[in-house]
């Protein structure tokens, strides 16, 4: 069997299937869904004293006097970061709307650290603080808290391969590093009262992607983080397991300045209570943390499968698409398996549709009038991937110029050129794919991102993006062997790969 170098990494794809950590922190987080209803309306209720009418200087008359809702964030997963075609992150969605129906422009931006973030919000710099915030007695005394929109749990992390915590005993004798100034510190300081030989180190100005990768390398033993929080790493850090749940019931909810006006603070009690009524709340959170498709549980076994069954209906729209814009229809069907299935009703819980999960904005830029349509949305899908990959210097051989663009096409060509840039910082070579694939899952670490012009992506998924395809790719040349017009070419040999200096482009 002829091989063009798409399949380097494709072996033993049935063997690294981390089914367990996804699966249960799913399980876990829906049933935590389940019961935000309560916690939301508790909140209101509590917090639903009678407050006299906003007037002409009130916060809320300002913000709406000025046209633009001002709020502070941080760039991460789990709240605010640049996606592919433009800003994500529950904050970002959850701050967007809200601006939206107070009938204003959202004027949200970043901060560094969560001292930086409260400062902002009480120098009067900001109007909201929403970083996935939270709520702590410590805290509340210092500003008001709006309801609470997300209940998590505070995880035990370790890396397999070593013994497993079970119970918080089983934590003496570890080397354990948590962020300073967290929650967590709390949490253990409490259990130190039961267990007196219980020590861990705190580790200022650092992430939770800093210290997941210390675990991952075996520098520490264990960490804490939020169920929700590492539910969006498990693609970046597949050593990292979950050893037990540390605390329950942890509560998230944006920041108010604490003082006399109370405006904004009720409008957005009321908004929050509108988004829990009509399942906008619950909508949003399942589309960060209980998405439908994970890459890492896909095997090859139901690929194989699903070449026999359903690629037969399909592959001849692909070798068509593939005469008609050069992407070799191997490729092309490697792809929409990974976004679809080879479902062309395939839907996202963010919108996107179709064989090559086009977004309505996508669609529209590609001038694809049906997303259910499958030649038209592959052929969108193949122009879309062309578009990314002009964008990459020609000076970079095949099949790496390839596999970046796969990259690009799944995190965005500004994060994909941050990564290569980074590589580049680190004395490595950035128009190599095996040392850019080294470098995208920093684009997850504070430490990195915040050196880096578009900041927070999520790097590892992409590296699974691209691999994932790799696979199918590499399958389909032993399945489906006939020779097409249009083949990548091989990897070049190591000596063609030399350094070149990267420039950031906007």
């Amino acid at each position: 069997m002829q091989s063009t170098g798409l399949g380097s990494e494709a072996s033993g794809i049935i063997g690294i299937m981390r089914k367990e950590i996804s699966k249960n922190l799913r399980n876990h987080y829906v049933n935590r869904l389940g019961r935000m209803a309560a916690v939301v309306s508790a909140c209101v209720l509590l917090a639903g004293c009678n407050h006299p009418a906003p007037s002409q200087t009130s916060l809320l008359a300002k913000v709406r006097a000025d046209g633009k809702l001002r709020v502070v964030t941080r760039n991460a997963g789990n709240t605010y970061y640049l996606g592919p075609r433009g800003p994500l992150g529950p904050d970002y969605e959850l701050a967007q709307n809200f601006a939206k129906e107070l009938g204003v422009e959202l004027e949200i931006y970043s901060v560094d650290s969560l001292p930086d973030l409260f400062q902002e919000l009480t120098d009067g710099r900001a109007d909201i603080a929403a970083a996935h915030i939270t709520v702590t007695p410590e805290r509340a005394e210092k500003m008001r808290f709006g309801p609470v929109y997300q209940e998590v749990s505070q995880l035990v992390l370790y890396r397999k391969g070593t013994r497993p915590p079970e119970r918080p005993a089983d934590l003496v004798g570890q080397r354990i590093a948590v962020v300073a100034g967290s929650s967590y510190v709390q949490t253990l300081t409490e259990l130190q009262t039961k267990l007196p030989k219980l020590r861990w180190t705190e580790v200022a100005d650092t992430s939770i992607d800093s210290l997941l990768q210390q675990i991952a390398h075996g520098d520490v033993d264990i960490t804490v983080a939020d169920s929700s929080a590492f539910e969006l790493k498990t693609n970046s850090y597949p050593d990292v397991r979950v050893g037990f749940e540390l605390k329950s019931g942890d509560q998230i909810a944006w920041a108010f300045r604490k003082d006399s006006d109370v405006s904004l603070y009720d409008a957005a009690r009321t908004y929050f209570a509108r988004a829990q009524d009509n399942g906008e709340l619950q909508a949003m959170l399942r589309r960060y943390y209980d998405r439908e498709k994970r890459v890492d549980h896909l095997t090859a076994r139901s690929f194989i499968q699903h070449v026999e069954k359903r690629l037969p209906s399909y592959r001849s729209v692909f070798e068509e698409v593939a005469e008609e814009t050069g992407v070799e229809w191997r490729l092309l069907a490697a792809m929409s398996y990974q976004e679809s299935h080879w479902d062309p009703s395939a839907v996202s819980r963010k919108g996107a549709r179709g064989m090559m999960m086009l977004t309505e904005a996508t669609a529209d830029e590609l001038e694809v009038d049906d997303r259910e349509d499958v030649r038209q949305n592959v052929l969108g899908g193949a122009r879309y991937f062309l578009a990314v990959k002009d964008k990459i210097p020609t000076r970079i051989p095949e099949p790496d110029r390839t596999f970046m663009a796969l990259a690009a096409y799944n995190c965005g060509f500004g994060h994909l050129e941050d990564a290569r840039i980074l590589t580049q910082m680190n004395g490595r070579n950035p128009d190599s794919w095996s040392e850019v694939r080294d470098h995208l899952p920093l684009l997850a670490d504070e430490r990195w991102y915040t050196q880096m012009k578009r900041g927070y992506a999520r790097g590892g998924e992409s590296v699974a993006f691209v691999r994932n395809i790799r696979s199918y790719y590499d399958i389909l040349l032993w399945m489906a062997p006939q020779e097409s017009k249009v083949e990548l070419q091989r990897a070049s040999t190591e000596a063609r790969r030399q350094p070149a200096t990267v420039q950031a482009t906007s």
